[in-house]
């Protein structure tokens, strides 16, 4: 049986032991007085380490330069900035994200090779390194520095994004924590996101790529802004072993424990995104259950919460539950309508492929709220699934139209 997981208060990145972090503005955005744009991420001691990453075949140097650091085995620290994406500037992008690696390790006190690059910004641009090296020299990483590396990782989110659970494993008492940014250019596989997880457990690496794997499915996976990805996305998890465990395997009996740990955390920060969306007003929750199989199910839910005209939709609090059942039908999934049943926060709108009665009032009540639900029961199988989005409102429109500008 799973261990209790538990949040933590006030958690974040440098919530597990033995990791420390810090941030500074170094001038890759535009000025204002509460602005950062470049943080650093220490583990006092050598990490075990796992990656997901773009599934674009235009991708940010950074990216390449933390695969091949992390092929390595071995890693200590990582290096992010925003403001800039460091995509789509030749072979200066390469180099540029090595010396980020160099700068950062020196500041650190530990090996390029044990240092992770990660971008995010304006594609096309590349990242002035002069002042990148200036604002290496100021910061100061500390144990509460976790808040100040969420602050430093946003480019139009409006708020930072952080947690940390803790839980037990063999009677110690293990922490993991972790940091996210990604407001637009959000789309399966994965986004524009940045995300970074630390754990103080002993973790196998094999087990460990496997687990974020397994848990980036089910989370940041499933999460839909506005139908764009990105050249840059990168999740890495880092596991310090501080806490003094035996390295959890695939067949430890505490597995299951950090599994559900680590997918908890992922899920978490993926709707603190899809509820931050470029011009958001509501998160939009969208759950699937008795599809044929699992896989159907996310397809299902994810163009759901993807279309357009559901996000519109719920944009003016109108339960047109039509344009639902219509991105269901062209999601590939195998659908038979006269199985179908649908809630809509909590109102039966459909129930065995036909229409209930309902008071529409009091369902855009209801929508009008913060959080919109669309709850589908296919009766076909066992698979299920949510996807997480946001509506579609003129801010979103604003934000895009002078992004550069």
């Amino acid at each position: 049986m799973a261990a209790a997981i538990k949040f933590v208060e006030g958690g974040t990145i440098t919530s597990a032991r033995g990791f420390l972090a810090g941030a500074t503005y170094a001038g890759l955005k535009t000025y204002a007085a509460d602005k950062l744009d470049l943080g650093l991420v220490l583990s006092e001691s050598p990490c075990t380490a796992a990656g997901v990453f773009t599934t674009s075949t235009i991708k940010s140097p950074s990216v390449t330069v933390t695969q091949e650091h992390l092929a390595q085995g071995r890693v200590r620290g990582l290096v992010v900035n925003a403001g800039i994406a460091n995509a789509c500037v030749g072979e200066q992008g390469y180099k540029d994200a090595q010396e980020a690696a160099s700068l950062a390790a020196a500041r650190l006190g530990v090996q390029r090779q044990e240092v992770l690059v990660c971008s995010t910004g304006v594609i096309g641009v590349e990242l002035p390194m002069s002042l990148i090296r200036a604002g290496m020299a100021k910061i100061q990483v500390t144990r509460d520095g976790g808040h100040l590396l969420a602050r430093a990782m946003m480019t139009t989110d409006t708020r930072p994004k952080e947690a940390a659970v803790t839980f037990q494993v063999e009677g110690r008492q293990v922490h993991l924590g972790g940091v996210a940014k990604g407001s637009g250019m959000i789309h399966p596989n994965m986004a524009t996101m940045l995300a970074f997880a630390a754990t103080d457990a002993a973790v196998e690496t094999q087990f460990l790529q496997a687990a974020l794997r397994e848990a980036a499915d089910a989370s940041f996976n499933m999460l839909t802004v506005d139908g764009d990805t990105s050249t840059n996305d990168s999740l890495v998890v880092l596991a310090n072993g501080a806490a003094g465990n035996r390295p959890i395997t695939a067949n430890s009996p505490d597995a299951a424990t950090f599994k559900d740990a680590l997918q908890q955390l992922c899920v978490h920060l993926t709707r603190e995104m899809a509820r931050d969306g470029e011009g958001a007003s509501r998160l939009i929750v969208v759950e699937v259950n008795g599809a044929r199989n699992t896989q159907d199910a996310r397809r299902a839910a994810r163009t759901i919460a993807a279309s357009s005209l559901v996000k519109t939709a719920v944009y003016g609090s109108d339960p047109n539950w039509g344009r639902v059942l219509a991105a269901l039908g062209r999601s590939g999934a195998a659908v038979d309508e006269n199985q179908i049943d649908l809630f809509v926060s909590g109102v039966c709108i459909m129930e065995g492929g036909k229409p209930i009665p309902f008071h529409r009032e009091a369902v855009v009540s209801l929508m009008r709220g913060p959080e919109v639900s669309f709850r589908l029961q296919l009766n076909l199988g066992e698979g299920q699934a949510t996807a997480w989005g946001c509506d579609l409102t003129e801010q979103y429109v604003m934000i895009n139209s002078a992004y550069t500008t």
